[in-house]
């Protein structure tokens, strides 16, 4: 009988599983394979099965208790001794949380921005640590983890995750239980497991402002008593709100599809078996940084066509409707894959576990940072190219460059987990291997900028350009053409073993728990940088147009195939003390320390600190090869976890102080685009309080207030002549202020359903948005914002006997916020130029479940 409803169901569900995965017909052909899931311990996210009516319609005394895994086994949030914020998947659903990348503005103290010329890459801060920039060769400061697997990238990060059943971050340092690169934090990322219990399903359809539409389809299939399988599929389209008055696509168009496959084994009550494949594709069409501020700093070598470039420049402090490209906007995609297994064998107490892993990415980014106008005269931009420069460079025009990042990564991990000794001991333990391969390809030769040189003279030309105009009798419309090819390789290993054990002794009623971890952790990292630059002045004469190649600019090396590596070790402890003051409130101290591996700076335009002085006139003392050390962080945490009023009101906050050493800072050189520098600082420090509030105000009402309060310093940095210029390089990403409060009501409780209402707004303050610069200006500055969103609706709808529906009216950005979402003061012909967020936006969601 139950195998009749399940193929009954099969033929339902199927019908918009294949329309989600018809856009595979049109793609390219996915990487042979990758990674992606595995569960931080063994909570079970499986379909839950249908709950009684009457059940459904009792009324809510308590608040639910939360059950998380953060620190590798299943406990309550309430007993877990860490600052942390955890999302159901009715909080997903509601606030349409599909990612890491839709935790925007969610989380206090943490930011979610893409990277300004990649929507696809994320930029994550927790407590202000993180990474400003998105190279091949550098690692984040803030760990991903789908179902326990690490994801190395930032590239890709932006993606659609089909069936999540619950998302954690984990905020301040977690170098024991997750290892190198977590100095800020966690974010773990939970699917639903398949479950054997009966045949369950899920189908949404979304669909509101700027044609957004989205699908998502989970179909659970029990195929005997011991094998169940999952599939899941989203599907979504989006219009950017930026016209595009040029050639090319729009900007913010954007595609996404996400597949996963799973399948759950249970050949023996003691053994399980877990494995899981997923795909995801995405296309999108990037933002146009809008210049709000004309350049009037010093640009360097830019200062030579930065008059022209502001007069092919549209400015405004508002918001606009379209802006324009001077050539075709091309797409941005990117492509991810994965594999995972996950063996488990509970011997009775304790549990030995296996987690391997294998993932695949690659990423293509277009970008175009001109001036909005669609000038000709003046392109930003890696297109084709046809003109005497490229004829000369090229042997004939230059086609369009895509640049292209790809990575695959292999990880395993064994880990054991139990209790013994009475359960007074309660013991984690592991060791770990990764590797990865990557690099990122902008070969062939391609354009990078076209500009006409200044023609008021006003501006003195570098000898060479004086040189070469000096010679050339009636020569008019200098122009100056830049083209470049490069290719970046890395090769990274990682080995540690951990072990973190609490111990709970019978002294005080075992509401004392005291813990220690510790980590080893080794690395070894290869890379390897391909780079050469050409620039030429172009001119007419006598109606004819020619070009004539400079000499390669000063403070610029030509890298053929140098390579560097390099080897690091880290022992990074942790320490808690916890203690129950009674059954609903803990009290915690905490210590703990992290790591961030070294590497290479790619940006970087000097091979070594022998190459002399930067493009800027600065002799910084080092180069590509010598690269950059590991940062550590360590961090001092006092909390509580308490609820009151019979468990109607939740209270958990901390404070903290976190110690930053040989802080990892990546800063611009002055006069250019992208080449950059990355130092370490000597010491920074970062202080707060983080308030976690959620109460019952009554049955079906739901209140939660969040917020989070930062004071981040660079205490000391200095300069190749001793001097402390901390002032120079403040923290990215550390707003002062941050919070969100939230309204959940269930205002009307029948047999054939439920009436909900949400509300929320969230708070971001100041903060400085774009990498760190040694002429430090305030144009990259991003200002405080808050978003109202909001949803009303019919859940629980009965259909059938069996069937669930949910429809519901949503709104985000309620106010219609005008609001900065990235900021830059890099640019030619800005001293600042932003995105702005998304305006508000409206729309319809239905959710169909079938248990």
């Amino acid at each position: 009988m139950r195998y009749r409803k399940t193929r009954r169901g099969l033929r339902a569900s199927g019908l918009l599983l294949g329309w989600l995965s018809a856009p595979l017909a049109q793609a390219q052909e996915p990487p042979s394979a990758s990674a992606d899931s595995i569960p931080v311990q063994s909570l079970e996210a499986a379909p839950a099965p249908a709950q009684p009516a009457e059940r459904a319609l009792a009324p809510t005394t308590a608040l639910e208790t939360v059950v998380v895994t953060a620190q590798k086994r299943e406990a309550s949030l309430q007993k877990t001794p860490i600052s942390l914020l955890a999302f159901d998947s009715r909080k997903l659903e509601t606030l349409d949380i599909r990612g890491v990348g839709d935790l925007a503005s969610q989380v206090p103290a943490m930011t979610v921005d893409p990277f300004p010329t990649n929507n696809a890459q994320l930029r994550l801060f927790i407590r202000g640590v993180g990474l400003i920039d998105a190279q091949v060769t550098q690692d984040a400061a803030v760990g991903v983890y789908i179902d326990g697997i690490y994801i190395a990238r930032s590239a890709g990060l932006a993606l659609d995750v089909a069936d999540l059943a619950r998302v954690e971050v984990l905020r301040g340092p977690q170098g024991t239980l997750y290892g190198r690169n977590a100095t800020g934090g966690a974010v773990n990322l939970i699917t639903r497991r398949p479950s054997t219990q009966g045949f369950s399903s899920t189908e949404s359809l979304s669909y509101g402002s700027r044609n957004s539409l989205s699908a998502k389809a989970a179909v659970n299939v029990p195929l005997s008593e011991n094998l169940a399988v999952k599939l899941a599929a989203i599907r979504s389209t989006r219009d950017g709100f930026v016209e595009n008055l040029g050639p090319g696509g729009e900007f913010g168009d954007h595609r996404d599809l996400g597949l996963r496959f799973d399948a759950r084994w249970q050949p023996a009550t003691a053994l399980t078996a877990n494995y899981s494949y997923d795909y995801s594709d995405v296309g999108n069409y990037n933002q146009l940084f809008q210049a709000v501020l004309p350049s009037v700093t010093t640009h360097g070598s830019a200062d030579l066509f930065k008059a022209h470039a502001q007069s092919q420049t549209v400015y405004s402090q508002r918001r606009l409707d379209a802006l324009a490209t001077s050539a075709p906007l091309a797409e941005s995609s990117t492509e991810v894959s994965g594999h995972a297994l996950t063996l488990a064998y509970d011997f009775g107490g304790y549990e030995l576990k296996y987690l391997g892993a294998y993932r695949q990415l690659d990423d293509s980014t277009y970008s175009d940072l001109g001036g909005g106008l669609g000038s000709q005269t003046y392109r930003l931009d890696t297109q084709a190219y046809s003109g005497p420069a490229a004829t000369m460079a090229n042997g004939g025009p230059t086609p369009l460059q895509i640049p292209r990042v790809f990575q695959d990564q292999w990880s395993h991990e064994l880990q054991l987990s139990g209790k013994w000794f009475d359960e007074q001991l309660d013991l984690v333990a592991g060791v770990y291997a990764f590797e990865e391969n990557g690099g990122e390809d902008g070969r062939p030769l391609h354009h990078i900028l076209h500009s006409v040189i200044d023609p008021s003279g006003q501006v003195p030309l570098p000898p060479a350009i004086a040189q070469v105009l000096g010679g050339l009798t009636g020569a008019v419309n200098p122009q100056l053409v830049s083209f470049r090819d490069y290719l970046f390789g890395i090769r990274n290993e990682a080995q540690a073993f951990y072990t973190q054990a609490t111990w709970s002794p019978d002294w005080f009623q075992r509401r004392l728990h005291l813990t220690a971890g510790f980590r080893h952790s080794r690395d070894r990292r290869y890379a390897l940088k391909d780079s050469h630059s050409r620039q030429y002045i172009q001119v007419e004469q006598n109606g004819q147009g020619f070009a004539v190649e400079l000499p390669e600019s000063s403070g610029t090396d030509t890298f053929d195939n140098v390579q560097a590596s390099s080897r690091y070790s880290d022992n990074s402890p942790s320490f808690n003390v916890q203690y129950e003051l009674s059954e609903s409130a803990t009290l915690y101290l905490s210590a703990a320390r992290a790591y961030k591996s070294g590497g290479f700076n790619v940006r970087d335009p000097q091979i070594s600190g022998a190459s002399g002085a930067a493009s800027d006139g600065s002799d910084y003392g080092f180069g590509f090869v010598e690269g950059f050390k590991p940062e550590t962080v360590q961090s001092t945490e006092l909390g509580i976890k308490s609820e009151w009023l019979g468990r109607r009101l939740r209270l958990n906050g901390d404070v903290f102080r976190s110690d930053y050493r040989d802080q990892q800072i990546n800063f611009l050189i002055p006069g250019t685009v992208s080449d950059s520098k990355t130092l370490n600082a000597g010491r920074s420090r970062i202080s707060g309080l983080e308030l976690d509030l959620t109460a019952l105000l009554a049955p079906g009402m739901v209140l939660g207030l969040n917020y989070a309060l930062l004071d981040a310093q660079t205490l000391e940095v200095l300069d190749l002549d001793g001097n402390n210029v901390a002032d120079r390089y403040p923290f990215s990403s550390a707003p002062r202020h941050s919070g969100s409060a939230s309204l959940d009501w269930t205002f009307l409780k029948r047999g054939w359903g439920n009436l909900r209402a949400y509300l929320g707004y969230n708070y971001t303050g100041l903060r400085q948005g774009s990498a760190s610069l040694r002429d430090y200006r305030d144009g990259a500055q991003v200002p405080a914002y808050g978003l109202l969103t909001g949803q009303i609706g019919v859940s629980s709808f009965r259909l059938g006997g069996k069937g669930r529906l949910d429809v519901a009216l949503y709104g985000r950005n309620l106010l219609d916020e005008e609001y900065v979402a990235i900021a830059i003061d890099n640019t030619p012909q800005a001293d600042r130029a932003v995105v702005f967020g998304e305006p508000r936006s409206l729309g319809v969601n239905l959710i169909y479940r079938y248990r």
